[in-house]
């Protein structure tokens, strides 16, 4: 691996240059790298200590109702039960002066993919450093977007046995799946076979029972699929601080009823404005993430499932129903938990409800979130800063030795053959060996080039013969040298092992482990201490990828 590590005392922290990944499209690389080419698309430079300041100053000067906020809260923390740092927190919103970092996902089974935590260590990090260095309190909050209805994104977990091979617990179709919001799904009988099922799958460690007794108390029979990851994610991580927001709670849809309500009575404005801006994006060389379709409001209607609204001229279109517009608008203000926003809508009435002055972004979420500056501008809210979230591989001190010692680019473990090893075992050979055999196939050329020559001038239709005759020549040798790596691969078995653990810990199924591996994973190999130790080597440096020991 050609980076050292962060410490020189401990290798527990190497940087990859996110650049050298082809998962990563270059809007989110000039983010980091290049901020000045995407300026017109954000609200500033989180790599400048101006931004930040300017930021709070914005979102302290933004009329909220924090004391309405800290309600909301309180009442869905009373429900989960959720600890008292997370409790203290939660209180603190309700003063006007406190600002929040927000992140969010989905509500995926187990407590979702590891990314998920390293989302919620970067907002609780980040909230503290910004703390610190500008005299703030600062709230890191958890947005579980708990309105989506895209199950099989949420209702598969992912773990390694102790062998390293992954498992995917996949927990059966709640009725409703796939057409109501993940929200109104509730657990039922089905949960206690992917427990089972998950007991199985991960390797036995001295935390296994009491995180297998967590993980029972989260997610039982009747309870609902965002509640129970609400209480998992609070368990784990609200005894720092963190404070976890179901926004399907009804309780707080009028806390962003205006949003709702403008959205109606300027139909097409928020499309129109991100449509624009992902023309702007593409024309920088970008991707639009989002392309709003005509006649589309940026609403959602919920009605027992969950409708799109559709406008034409100053009629609104719900299904088959049609209505005023204005008739919809007022519903959005009488009965706002009628309504939820769509993907460009949603940091619009994040931003509403809480004192955002920077949202915690995955690399796909930076695509859309470029298309909104013009739209925050539209509702008069304050654009909050866009901070890459820490990305990061969880590997045993093994697979960092063995990366270190053969320089084998982290990358170069997502393809799932053996080419990799073959070229490591090939660059281990003696040189003599390598060196014979190279000469073997030069002298095979050189003297099969004379046969040609001469062959001829006694029967020209033997030229064939003699191409074939070499070809068949140079795949023996092809052949003896295969034989000769199958017979290192066998003499150093070691090798062998270390490569395929490395690769195992780091692209399960071929996929970068922390989109494809359970945060359970985490939790089961390390215990509750995980996050602490985290909290402590996790770097939040942009535009590189860690490499951490634990």
């Amino acid at each position: 691996m050609s980076s050292e590590p962060a410490s020189a005392s401990s290798a527990t922290a190497i940087p990859v240059d996110i650049r050298r990944f082809p998962w990563i499209r270059r809007l989110a690389t000039d983010y980091a790298f290049a901020y000045d080419r995407v300026r017109p698309f954000f609200a500033g430079d989180p790599a400048t200590p101006g931004a930040w300041a300017d930021a709070i100053t914005r979102t302290q000067a933004h009329l909220r109702a924090p004391a309405e906020l800290a309600h909301v809260l309180s009442a869905q923390q009373e429900r989960r039960g959720a600890p008292a740092a997370a409790r203290a927190a939660a209180a603190d919103l309700a003063h006007p002066q406190t600002v929040a970092i927000v992140t969010g996902q989905q509500a995926g089974l187990f407590g979702g993919p590891i990314f998920t935590l390293l989302k919620a260590l970067t907002a609780m990090k980040l909230a503290a450093e910004v703390s610190r260095d500008h005299g703030v309190r600062v709230v890191p909050i958890f947005w579980i977007d708990a309105e989506d209805h895209d199950w099989p994104e949420v209702s598969g977990c992912t773990v390694l046995d102790g062998e390293l091979v992954p498992h995917t617990i996949r927990l059966a179709d709640l009725d409703g799946a796939g057409d109501l919001p993940i929200a109104r799904l509730t657990l039922d009988a089905g949960i206690e076979a992917a427990h089972a099922a998950l007991a199985d799958a991960l390797p036995a460690t001295e935390f296994t029972p009491a995180l297998l007794d967590s993980l029972r108390a989260a997610y039982q029979p009747g309870v609902g699929m965002a509640e129970a990851f609400g209480r998992l994610l609070e368990q784990v991580l609200g005894p720092h601080g963190l404070v976890v927001y179901d926004s399907s709670d009804p309780a707080a849809k009028p806390l962003a009823q205006d949003v709702f309500a403008r959205e109606i009575a300027n139909a097409g404005t928020t499309a129109s404005l991100a449509a624009t801006a992902g023309h702007a994006l593409a024309a920088q060389g970008y991707h639009a993430q989002v392309t709003p379709g005509d006649g589309s409001l940026s609403l959602f209607y919920l009605n027992g499932g969950r409708e799109a609204v559709k406008y034409q001229g100053d009629t609104a279109i719900v299904g088959d129903q049609r209505q005023p517009l204005l008739t919809l608008v007022e519903e959005a203000r009488t009965a706002p938990a009628h309504f939820s926003p769509n993907v460009l809508l949603r940091p619009l009435v994040q931003d509403t409800i809480f004192p955002t002055i920077c949202y915690i972004a995955g690399p796909n979420e930076l695509a859309y979130l470029g298309q909104l500056r013009d739209v925050y501008e539209h509702f008069g809210v304050p654009m909050p800063l866009m901070y890459q979230r820490a990305t990061a591989t969880i590997v045993d001190s093994a697979a960092v030795r063995f990366l270190s010692k053969y320089e084998v680019p982290l990358e170069a473990l997502q393809r799932q053959d053996e080419s990799v090893l073959n070229q490591l075992l090939e660059d281990q050979l003696p040189p003599s060996v390598e060196q014979a055999l190279a000469d073997a196939a030069e002298v095979l050329r050189e003297r099969m080039q004379a046969v040609a020559a001469v062959v001829p001038q006694i029967d020209p239709t033997l030229a064939g013969a003699v191409r074939s005759t070499e070809s068949r020549m140079e795949q023996d040798l092809r052949t003896l040298h295969s034989k000769v790596i199958q017979a290192a691969k066998r003499r150093d078995e070691t090798l062998r092992r270390q490569f395929h653990r490395a690769q195992g810990q780091a692209f399960p199924h071929g996929h970068p482990q922390e989109r494809e591996v359970g945060l359970v994973w985490l939790l089961n190999r390390y215990g509750p201490a995980v996050v602490d130790r985290l909290l402590e080597t996790l770097p939040l440096e942009m535009g590189r990828h860690w490499v951490l020991t634990i």
